[in-house]
């Protein structure tokens, strides 16, 4: 049974890289946080944002699908799906809310913790504001695409601004585990 436990162990068997752990597990984190918000199972929602990047490492040509794979074989077809289309370029139908809202919280997650680590007080006091000035800037963090996240929120149905501090709100609660505290 995939649990959140043995997603998290199965994240760190596959990935090594500290920033890229921090990504997932922050993901994670706002998925669990949607789910919530959303009603559905946070167990699901958690273990989708988890693992959404956990084959990016050791297999980037090949990425989302070993990944996608292994769900499969585990019987996680809902978040494998959802998985395989977090990236609107690949061209998967968006099904299901959990399919829109990896979308949705993907990218923008990183972002947020891009606009956070270089700031002295980190997470803490970080605004929408700054979030969408520093988007407009395409030189910040340059390897977000602005048009993955546009999308993703066009598809969730959300107000960009609410869930840009939907996202801060999930980030700051969880500062400590994502070394985002000053």
């Amino acid at each position: 049974m995939l649990n959140k436990q043995t997603a998290q162990q199965l994240l760190f068997e596959m990935i090594q890289n500290e920033s890229l752990r921090r990504h997932c597990i922050s993901v994670g984190m706002v998925m669990e946080a949607y789910a919530i918000k959303f009603g559905e199972d946070t167990e699901k929602w958690a273990i989708t944002g988890l693992l959404h990047d956990a084959d990016y490492e050791q297999y980037p040509e090949q990425h989302p699908n070993i990944i996608v794979e292994k769900l499969r074989t585990m019987n996680q077809h809902e978040m494998a799906h959802a998985i395989s289309a977090h990236y609107t370029k690949w061209n998967v139908p968006y099904e299901t809310l959990l399919d829109k809202a990896l979308l949705a919280c993907d990218e923008l997650t990183g972002f947020i913790v891009a606009c956070a680590l270089i700031r002295p007080t980190k997470i803490e006091g970080l605004s929408v504001k700054s979030v969408k000035k520093k988007f407009k800037n395409p030189k910040f963090a340059a390897g977000v695409e602005r048009d993955e996240v546009k999308k993703g929120v066009e598809l969730l149905e959300v107000d960009f601004n609410e869930h840009i501090q939907f996202i801060i709100d999930v980030l700051t609660e969880n500062k400590e585990a994502l070394q985002l505290s000053a």
